[in-house]
């Protein structure tokens, strides 16, 4: 009995931690944005953000796609590192959302380095087989 019982806990456990391939597919797509923004690889950016990107920064401004990458070759936005530090990954469908929180290292227009902690929720949508993120709007926490 005691064999049964362990079993079905082990069984129970595994079920609630395994990831979706879908969850682990949108992770990844987050992953690779996120190393696309630090990189300035701009044509993998292209590619993980849809057409009609809102993008919310944590100081309110508002970037479409377009205004988003040139933001960041234009050096307004210089990524350093992202570090995730929690992620939570809801999919429904072709939708995913993602509640998570990181901590960005990046080189404000003046060249001085800012640290931000933030809270955010991205949402990613399935087009053509591939995730691509729709929305981002991100708080900043105390350091």
């Amino acid at each position: 009995m005691r064999l049964l019982l362990s079993f079905v806990m082990l069984l129970s456990w595994a079920t609630v931690f395994a990831q979706s391939a879908d969850e682990k597919a949108v992770i990844a797509a987050e992953k690779a944005r996120f190393d696309a923004q630090v990189a300035k690889d701009y044509d993998a950016l292209s590619k993980l953000l849809t057409d009609d990107l809102v993008y919310t920064h944590s100081n309110g401004n508002v970037d479409g796609k377009e205004s988003f990458i040139q933001s960041i070759k234009d050096g307004k936005s210089s990524y350093n590192t992202i570090d995730v530090k929690e992620q939570k990954v809801r999919v429904y469908g072709n939708t995913a959302i993602i509640n998570g929180r990181c901590d960005i290292k990046m080189n404000a227009p003046d060249g001085k380095l800012t640290d931000l902690r933030l809270r955010y929720t991205d949402v990613y949508v399935k087009r053509n087989g591939r995730w691509q993120m729709a929305t981002w709007q991100s708080l900043r926490l105390a350091q």
